[in-house]
């Protein structure tokens, strides 16, 4: 395991905040992965690490009713006030995921080239809460950014996760032009909004 991912996983044991490395090259890689998802149609934001600020983030453009998957990757403890919002349900019947506005995930990685997240569908209704709602939020830690879609099947890469994982690539929100013109929303969200933890 790459020594630097290696204390990235031990943060997350510790504490419920995720910092990320700056190096220049690593900031690079992120603006390249924020022009990807916008080029997309996604919209994107930094958020401070903390449980607080992403609280504060997500509050800002969460309206309705909120269904938020238990995170895989991310320490549970970032999603703790998220929790707290008005509109959060916990309740996980097809009908009323159906029903959401609003869906939070975290995400395994995310693909600086085509500015796509990588979702493991099959961890507490991770794959109804991504795509049934009007809005998906896919929470990712820059740290876990990928150059190319090929980098995800490595066994050296983010601890070969992509290996092992039964997950899809979420690349902008849901658009289909298979009846005309390009209309979003009809197989998924309507939007898509990634958070990248520093």
């Amino acid at each position: 395991m790459p020594r630097l991912y290696a204390e990235f996983r031990s943060s997350l044991h510790t504490s419920a905040k995720v910092s990320s490395v700056s190096s220049p090259a690593r900031q690079d890689l992120i603006v390249e992965f924020e022009e990807a998802v916008r080029l997309a149609a996604g919209s994107v934001e930094r958020v401070h690490g903390s449980a607080r600020d992403l609280a504060v983030a997500v509050g800002r453009i969460a309206r309705g009713k909120i269904a938020i998957a238990e995170p895989l990757d991310l320490p549970t403890e970032l999603f703790s006030e998220i929790r707290q919002l008005p509109g959060v349900t916990l309740e996980r019947s097809k009908a009323e995921l159906a029903s959401c506005d609003v869906g939070i995930t975290d995400v395994f990685a995310g693909v600086a080239r085509t500015g796509s997240v990588c979702v493991a569908v099959d961890h507490d209704y991770v794959g109804p809460i991504s795509l049934l709602a009007r809005l998906h939020i896919a929470v990712l830690s820059a740290d876990l950014i990928v150059q190319r879609p090929m980098d995800l099947f490595q066994s050296d890469r983010l601890d070969g996760k992509a290996l092992h994982r039964n997950f899809v690539f979420i690349t902008g929100p849901s658009a289909t032009a298979d009846m005309g013109p390009l209309v979003h929303g009809v197989h998924g969200p309507h939007r898509l909004h990634v958070m990248i933890l520093e």
